[in-house]
């Protein structure tokens, strides 16, 4: 059973994004690897920015100095 685990700073996506999302990675996952569509499991999560950092900043913080 394939799992997929997309992990990302919010802000969370909408529904329909997730929607999107699910089904296009599913679809890319049976058409490249040949999996059963059925058994595709697919996590997204989403963290605050000030939960993720990089190169000793937050992501929040990063993202306030690129304005």
């Amino acid at each position: 059973m394939p799992f997929i685990n997309v992990k990302m700073a919010g802000p969370e996506p909408t529904k329909e994004q997730k929607q999107k999302l699910v089904e296009e990675m599913t679809d890319t996952m049976v058409r490249v690897l040949g999996k059963n569509r059925e058994r595709v499991q697919i996590y997204i999560e989403t963290y605050d920015a000030s939960s993720i950092g990089s190169g000793g900043k937050t992501l929040e913080e990063i993202r306030k100095e690129q304005k």
